[in-house]
């Protein structure tokens, strides 16, 4: 099958080089905003680079990926429903319900797959943990910690456009809680900081976050997210039930230290950030993508999720204004799919 990438920064290359290498990818077609950067890319593989994405659309295609800038999904998934084009994007949809739901309502119509990249879904960690929910061997959950800690703060141009670290970032986690329990969020309690560099609170942005999430089942989970770990990159999730605990992320790379004496020294080479650390499951998640194409198996991840998602950063967003718990249900004028 032939497949058109859009975007070839970060994550847009790591997709470029997946796809060159798997087998039933018989051809790929890269487009950049910076033209430059899309040739680039194409000629350290086995692809075709075009001027832009009109270009590509033109392009004989079979389905098509989307790795670009955030504000660009919204208009490019719709522009691939109105081609009858399949299509795998990268989190957001939009930054906001309404363009959310739009965009779906467009692939809706056409009747169209469309798989979001929540790369977590396809870590093995949270496999695992998902895993061990629905198969009882926690006995009833009571406690989920979950956690997203950057290293360093991105560029001050990147955070007006972001969407905030509760949209950005601790989405990611709000996606993972409902996957992995199968449950609801049904509040949340949130709050945050932006006590760190002035570039936060002037983009209306905190650099550290917390929130309270209830589930549909009364589960307590924390979720955590903060732009200052100077000690690495960090991505864990805690699971307590009457029986048992388990953790996820927790390895010889996890960027912490523990101080009792017995301990294991801290790690020497900690997880640098989310490209190091999550490989495999962005390379899974783009296969995934080929095999949903060929109809082996249903889409893993369709963009009902990612609105449910957004809906639980939203009333963040909302509980983080006004001090007091948010129901994502009331924030939401359409009814999505329950967590799978």
């Amino acid at each position: 099958m032939r497949i058109g990438l859009i975007g070839t920064g970060r994550i847009g290359t790591l997709h470029a080089r997946t796809l060159d290498a798997h087998p039933e990818v018989s051809g790929l077609v890269v487009a950049d905003a910076d033209a430059a950067r899309a040739h680039e890319t194409a000629a350290a593989l086995v692809a075709t680079a075009v001027p832009g994405v009109p270009d590509l659309f033109d392009a004989d295609l079979d389905a098509v990926v989307i790795a670009s800038a955030t504000a660009s999904h919204a208009e490019l998934i719709r522009a691939a429903a109105r081609r009858g084009l399949p299509a795998f994007c990268e989190k957001p949809i939009a930054l906001d319900p309404a363009g959310t739901r739009a965009a779906l309502a467009d692939v809706a119509a056409a009747g169209t797959l469309l798989q979001i990249g929540f790369m977590r879904r396809f870590d093995a960690g949270y496999t695992a943990a998902r895993e061990a929910v629905r198969t009882g061997r926690l006995g009833r959950l009571h406690t989920v910690r979950a956690m997203t800690s950057d290293p360093a703060p991105p560029p001050a141009a990147y955070l007006p456009h972001s969407g905030g670290l509760y949209r950005d970032c601790l989405v990611h986690d709000f996606d993972a809680v409902r996957w992995v329990t199968g449950r609801e969020i049904v509040s949340v309690h949130a709050t945050g900081s932006a006590a760190g560099p002035a570039m936060f609170a002037e983009a209306g942005d905190v650099d550290t976050a917390a929130a309270l999430l209830t589930l549909d089942d009364g589960t307590l989970c924390t979720a955590t997210a903060t732009r200052m770990n100077g000690a690495g990159y960090d991505v864990r999730m805690e699971l307590a039930g009457e029986r048992d605990q388990f953790a996820v992320g927790l390895d010889a790379r996890t960027p912490l230290t523990s101080l009792e004496p017995a301990a294991p020294p801290p790690p020497e080479r900690p997880w640098p950030g989310f490209l190091e650390r999550f490989k495999p499951a962005y390379e899974a998640e783009i296969d995934a993508f080929v095999r949903a194409l060929r109809g082996e198996i249903p889409n893993p991840c369709d963009g009902r999720e990612a609105l449910a998602a957004l809906l639980a950063a939203e009333a963040c967003e909302l509980s983080r204004a006004t001090g007091v718990p948010v129901a994502p249900a009331a924030l939401d004028g359409a009814e999505h799919s329950r967590a799978g």
